[in-house]
């Protein structure tokens, strides 16, 4: 079953910018289980939490930018 993510970074004053919208198939959802980090557009975000909106069939990721130090 494939399902539709958005991907949401949250900026550090706490605005919320959907960052990616695609969509993802059931291999790669199981693997958000297993990891802590995404890569998106070339950019590194630590992956914060999930929500699945049943009623529009979605799956919200929210996520940090990681700055290399």
């Amino acid at each position: 079953m494939d399902l539709n993510v958005i991907v949401v970074e949250r900026k550090e004053d706490g605005q919320l910018v959907t960052i990616d919208e695609r969509r993802w198939s059931q291999a790669m959802i199981n693997a958000t289980q297993h990891a802590n980090f995404v890569v998106v557009g070339g950019q590194e975000y630590e992956m914060l939490e999930g929500r699945l909106n049943i009623e529009k069939q979605f799956l919200e990721l929210l996520v940090l930018k990681v700055v290399a130090e």
